[in-house]
């Protein structure tokens, strides 16, 4: 079994996925020990936290694999290192007795490199992207050492050929897929092995794990009646794929405005507007449930509008025979799934890195398909093809 410690539900499941890729029966946890699975990915949802209590958990769930049995652990972290990376890391390191430590973030097929010690997203300094804006770690600098912050243990950025310092974390900078694979074929090199999707799936390959076809690619969702997408992210992204939804007839709404200037939502008002929600499912099959407000700089505001939105996609699940739940952005799909009291999930397919179908263990009827806020949703969402069909035959 392969343990993956994961700060957030989405980068849990975008690793799960890679395992899936690779023929890997692959689950994400939230809670409790490792099942049968070849791979599990435990969600710490530790991103937000401070650094002290990111570590805890961090360690927590490497002990949990260590004890488990795991033969080997790596360290998700998030692609353009946002969150309590370092805090993370030496807690693991610590668990594990790891004295070298291999950090590889980059995601070259996203345009996400690293070089000369500094990150960009496709040739653009990661400063001058939409991550700049980010609500709560905004990227305000492209200098990877300033993006990781202040850390214990020794910390250098390398080249693959490089000759590797004995102890302490090593960042890897990757501007191609080879890179990727030059870094895997050194894993025996180091006792720790962390970083982003791309170089866990060039670990696989290393490892000797080849891409074959799995049971559950045969998974589509054509059968699914009524889906509700849900939309926590105001990144571009998802601005581009809701203004073509609504012009394809697809019916969006949006939580009340008054919430943005700290007003609570009330039972009542979150019902009104789920009934509204439900109500749509008789002329379409697709829906889409948003924040719908101009974006927040308060953090606190921010995560009260997500679990407003959650609130209102739980009634509607209690109202509707919702069979697929698509969200976007994973501080809202985190609070979903605890709201809904799933702790173990396993993975259906993979459409695009990180946009992942799950199947809940105590709800096998409904799907749950995620991904991260400044991902594109790609092939998951042709169901809205439909909707157009639906628009022009109306």
């Amino acid at each position: 079994m392969i343990g993956v410690v994961a700060d957030d539900l989405t980068g849990a499941a975008e690793i799960a996925a890679v395992g899936l890729r690779y023929g890997l029966r692959a689950e994400v946890m939230l809670e409790g020990k490792p099942g049968e699975a070849d791979l599990v990915c435990f969600d710490t949802d530790s991103r937000s936290h401070s650094p002290k209590a990111a570590a805890r958990r961090a360690a927590s769930a490497a002990e949990t694999f260590s004890n488990g049995g795991v033969r080997w652990v790596y360290k998700k972290i998030d692609s353009v290192l946002r969150g309590n990376v370092n805090a993370e890391i030496e807690a693991i390191a610590e668990q594990l007795r790891a004295k070298r430590i291999l950090l590889v973030p980059a995601n070259p097929s996203l345009g996400r490199t690293i070089r000369s010690g500094a990150y960009f997203i496709n040739r653009k300094p990661l400063d001058q992207t939409e991550f700049a804006r980010d609500p709560e770690y905004p990227r305000r600098s492209a200098n990877v050492l300033e993006l990781l912050g202040p850390t214990t243990l020794p910390i250098q950025v390398c080249q693959p050929g490089d000759t590797l310092p004995k102890n302490g974390i090593i960042v890897g900078e990757a501007e191609s897929p080879a890179d990727l694979e030059r870094w895997a074929s050194r894993r025996t090199e180091v006792d720790l092995l962390a970083g982003g999707a791309e170089f866990f799936a060039a670990l696989l390959s290393e490892a000797g794990y080849a891409g074959r076809r799995n049971e559950a690619d045969d998974w589509r969702d054509a059968e699914i009646e009524k889906k509700l997408i849900i939309s926590g992210t105001n990144s571009d992204a998802s601005r581009e794929f809701i203004n073509a939804a609504k012009k394809q007839g697809t019916p969006v709404f949006s939580l009340p405005s008054s919430l943005a200037q700290g007003a609570q939502l009330e039972p009542t008002d979150c019902r009104e507007l789920a009934q509204e929600v439900g109500t749509a499912f008789d002329f379409k099959r697709s829906v889409i449930l948003q924040i719908g407000l101009p974006q927040v700089t308060s953090i606190a505001v921010g995560r009260r509008l997500a679990t407003y939105l959650v609130q209102v996609a739980e009634e509607v699940l209690r109202e509707n025979v919702v069979k697929g739940l698509y969200v976007e952005g994973g501080a809202t799909a985190a609070e979903l799934v605890r709201r809904m009291g799933w702790t173990r999930l396993r993975v259906l397919r993979e459409w695009a890195p990180g946009v992942v179908t799950l199947a809940p263990a105590t709800a096998e009827w409904l799907t749950l398909t995620i991904k991260p806020g400044s991902y594109a949703w790609g092939a998951a969402m042709d169901e809205l093809k439909v909707n157009r069909y639906n628009l022009r035959n109306a």
